[in-house]
């Protein structure tokens, strides 16, 4: 089953879940710590995100460890890579900071 990235990405909790394993591996209850909702619904997220490929689950004795899988990361940037160059160049026309009034301003 091909799983839409951006759907998977799209969810703020998702998100949190993410924000939460930046630093590295942890158990399911310190996720459920850091995202502020409840055991069941952080290990649903986990799934969908171990589904689609942003996470990896990892056995420790009775401990499940989960850690972010950076290739799924890396084929995302390089999707967006592709449409980085137009509107970098856009945003470079569009403002120059004033810095005598912290106003912007168009340059053209």
């Amino acid at each position: 089953m091909q799983v839409d990235v951006f759907q998977t990405l799209a969810d703020p909790t998702r998100r949190l879940v993410i924000d939460a394993l930046r630093n590295g591996e942890k158990q399911v209850n310190d996720i459920v710590e850091r995202v502020g909702i409840d055991q069941s619904g952080v290990s649903r997220h986990l799934r969908i995100l171990l589904e689609a490929g942003f996470v990896s689950k990892r056995p420790e004795g009775q401990r499940r460890l989960y850690a972010l899988r950076p290739n799924r990361f890396r084929e995302l940037d390089a999707w967006l890579d592709q449409y980085r160059g137009l509107w970098e160049a856009r945003l470079g026309i569009i403002t120059i900071a004033d810095t005598d009034s912290n106003s912007l301003r168009t340059a053209f």
